[in-house]
């Protein structure tokens, strides 16, 4: 039997190795997966050396919104490293000014004390309208918020708030590449997966319906499905 690929997960803001419990349980035997600590940097590429320090000489590669900026940085500093790429409801353009300014509000209330509050706030971007009433997932995603802290909190969004644009980047990637995302992420919609599945040549583009934003833990069958067919190819 072959040996099974390296596959590194990145989390994204607020999120740990919860978020990708689903796919750590049932592609054990179609990867050796790791997920990366996203905690300890302020900065998108620091966050991505601090991964590429860790993992193999070689890898899959899976980032979900914060994590998929760090992933894109990875391709930028170390492309010969990745064979092959998936990008889930993240973006490759750089935060908006009205983006920055809200971030920092929250950052604020997070130093004070306040992070239930900003907790609060980010249930209604995180989990799709719809699913905002169960119990389990929203369970779910604050603990994984809890878990990761205030302080950690007010890294990852100044890593966010300063990251490259990544977009002339796009076209550069040469692995396989998949770009997921929820029909009804608010966060980074559809139309921005669609732009950078445009931009990277042969990248393959699956929207997943009745779903927001952290698709992996919303909709995991079906994440899980097709992270076990892109690593297949």
């Amino acid at each position: 039997m072959p040996a099974r690929p390296p596959l590194l997960f990145m989390p994204g803001l607020l999120c740990d190795a919860a978020l990708w419990g689903h796919q750590l349980a049932t592609l054990t035997d179609a990867a050796d997966m790791t997920v990366v600590d996203m905690t300890q940097d302020d900065a998108i590429d620091a966050m991505a050396r601090r991964a590429l320090d860790a993992a193999p000489d070689r890898f899959a590669l899976c980032g979900l919104s914060m994590g998929g900026y760090a992933a894109q940085a990875i391709l930028r500093l170390a492309p010969e490293r990745v064979t092959r790429l998936a990008l889930l409801d993240t973006a490759a353009g750089p935060d908006t000014s009205e983006r920055t300014a809200g971030r920092r509000d929250l950052m604020a209330r997070a130093a004070a004390g306040d992070l239930e509050g900003v907790i609060d706030h980010h249930m209604t971007g995180f989990i799709a309208a719809n699913r905002q009433d169960d119990a389990d997932l929203t369970a779910a995603v604050r603990a994984s918020a809890r878990n990761v802290g205030a302080e950690a909190y007010q890294r990852q969004q100044t890593a966010i708030i300063n990251r490259p644009d990544n977009r002339p980047n796009l076209p550069a990637i040469s692995c396989p590449t998949l770009v997921l995302c929820g029909r009804l992420d608010i966060m980074t919609p559809p139309q921005v997966h669609e732009e950078m599945a445009s931009a990277i040549p042969g990248a393959k583009l699956v929207v997943v319906e009745n779903c927001g934003h952290l698709s992996p833990l919303e909709r995991p069958e079906a994440v899980s499905a097709v992270l076990r067919y892109w690593l297949a190819e």
